[in-house]
């Protein structure tokens, strides 16, 4: 009976180390991480790199960590993560929506006296034509909740292809376009993404995946910004997850947001714990004047914000 005992304990570490090498094989094919310890990695805080170098207003960073708990778990805490809690990362306001918003689903901007609701009609404001005659500075609160109901409908129906334009205060900003171009600049990721992309339809309209739409009232680049977001989730193979957050409305600050998931399960000590790789993929009209040292700052600035989710995501979410 002992020797059956010994004959299945080391299978079954020989088995969780073919995975977590499996892991850091397929995690290094796609990502700039090329060699992670998983053991290592899982004491200490999560790794943040500058992404592959991008072009124009786009910018890229990526991340690796150690969570516990399975795949699953980790992307059912992603859903449901709620970063009002840390002041520190100034979104001051978020709600979860129904596939058919409404105006009243966003009543916490009435309700809010948060100073950063955008409350003027300056030409830096991401709105179409059509919004900007209906705006109000007398009654911003009313006048977003509307905006944001309507492109939140225009999604759940068309995808980011159905949003309608920045175009009130110069050329037409398209966020299907964005997100598009973001991609076309990482080949690796498109290519490992496949699957989820095509079942979401970024950059297209609809896909077969039903997303978890959410919106928020947050701080980007000094400016209050309202921005709407979706989250879609896919389980593959061996236990793996792939989750993909995209914003895809931003009244100011950026205009489009990606971040994508790919989350492994991997042995820690005997326990069931995940690898998790993040990648985040943004676009933003005051990244493309930006070169040298100016880009480089930004990027930085990108990781340590990055970091700074992370770390809260992990100490919220520890069992």
């Amino acid at each position: 009976m002992k020797n059956l005992f010994a004959a299945l304990l080391l299978l079954f570490v020989a088995r969780s180390t073919i995975i977590a090498a499996d892991a850091a094989a397929e995690l290094a094919s796609f990502s700039v991480f090329d060699k992670i310890d998983i053991a290592k990695l899982a004491k200490g805080d999560a790794k943040v790199m500058h992404g592959p170098p991008m072009s124009g207003r786009y910018l890229s960073v990526q991340s690796v960590y150690v969570a516990p708990g399975s795949p699953a778990q980790q992307t059912q805490a992603l859903s449901q993560w709620d970063p009002t809690r840390h002041r520190e990362l100034k979104v001051y306001l978020h709600g979860d929506l129904p596939s058919a918003p409404t105006p009243a689903n966003f009543s916490k901007l009435k309700a809010s006296d948060n100073s950063s609701i955008p409350k003027k009609l300056s030409n830096e404001l991401q709105i179409s034509k059509d919004e900007a005659k209906r705006f109000s500075e007398n009654a911003a609160p009313a006048f977003w909740s509307d905006v944001l109901a309507e492109r939140a409908k225009s999604f759940v129906s068309g995808g980011s292809a159905a949003q309608a334009p920045y175009d009130h205060s110069g050329d037409a900003i398209r966020a299907s376009e964005e997100l598009s171009g973001l991609l076309k600049q990482q080949d690796k990721i498109r290519k490992q993404f496949s699957g989820l992309l095509g079942a979401t339809g970024i950059g297209r309209g609809p896909g077969s995946l039903t997303p978890e739409l959410y919106w928020e009232l947050l701080e980007a680049d000094g400016q209050g910004v309202v921005t709407l977001g979706a989250m879609y989730t896919r389980a593959g193979g061996n236990g793996t997850q792939q989750a993909a957050d995209v914003l895809y409305y931003a009244s100011g600050g950026y205009y489009v947001s990606l971040t994508l998931y790919q989350m492994w399960p991997v042995d820690v000590d005997g326990k069931a714990s995940t690898l998790v790789w993040r990648g985040d993929l943004l676009s933003s009209a005051s990244l493309a004047s930006l070169h040298g040292v100016e880009r480089l700052g930004s990027e930085s600035a990108m990781m340590k914000d990055v970091a700074k989710i992370i770390s809260f995501f992990r100490r919220d979410t520890a069992r």
